[in-house]
């Protein structure tokens, strides 16, 4: 079952109200300068010290900011090799995979996702035997785990904290070459929580 903001009826992350144009200055700033003082986001969005600091204070109540962390390097950190691993699981056995996958450290980010594969695990190791270990000794190895399949990341082009509405841009309409099919999710799979919750 997916878990809901308190008073707001709102699954984090969905359905989300739009924010104002100031709101989407803000956050692009803090995207690139998650240290910056509050004076120096007031002179950058062009308003006083008084309201960038309301804003970003609502914006963090609100959940639209959820917290500051460090970015860090992960290759220059030790872990040199990226991979994603997709993941089938068996029918019925959901809470067996999500008890499993609270005790997989090695996990930077999981998504459920539709189409051939159940969920998708961005990992990363200090070698490519790290990440034939994790598949197939310990993913493989989950009773709830129907088939695994991993892939080794050669090149992280582009990688985002995070992308705003303002970052899409609007294109006219184009020929559709085909139908894209959703697969609904199956009960248990949505409302991951995130790890810690």
């Amino acid at each position: 079952m997916s878990t809901r903001e308190p008073g707001t009826g709102q699954v984090p992350g969905r359905s989300a109200q739009a924010l104002d144009d100031v709101a989407y200055e803000i956050l692009g700033v803090l995207r690139e300068h998650g240290r910056i003082s509050i004076a120096a986001l007031a002179e950058r969005v062009g308003i006083s010290r008084a309201s960038a600091y309301a804003r970003v204070e609502a914006l963090t109540r609100d959940g639209v900011i959820t917290g500051f962390s460090a970015r860090v390097d992960p290759g220059r950190a030790g872990l040199a090799i990226c991979a994603l691993v997709f993941v089938t699981i068996h029918p019925q056995a959901w809470g067996v995979f999500r008890a499993a996958l609270a005790e997989m450290p090695e996990v930077e980010y999981c998504a459920i996702t539709t189409g051939e594969h159940d969920a998708m695990l961005l990992v990363r190791a200090t070698d490519v035997a790290g990440i034939h270990d994790f598949a197939t000794g310990v993913v493989a190895q989950v009773p709830a785990v129907k088939a695994v399949v991993s892939v080794v990341v050669l090149d992280e082009v582009i990688r985002l904290p995070y992308v705003l509405p303002t970052d899409v841009p609007a294109r006219p309409d184009i020929a559709r070459l085909g139908m894209t099919r959703w697969t609904p999710a199956a009960a248990g799979r949505d409302g991951f929580p995130p790890r810690g919750a």
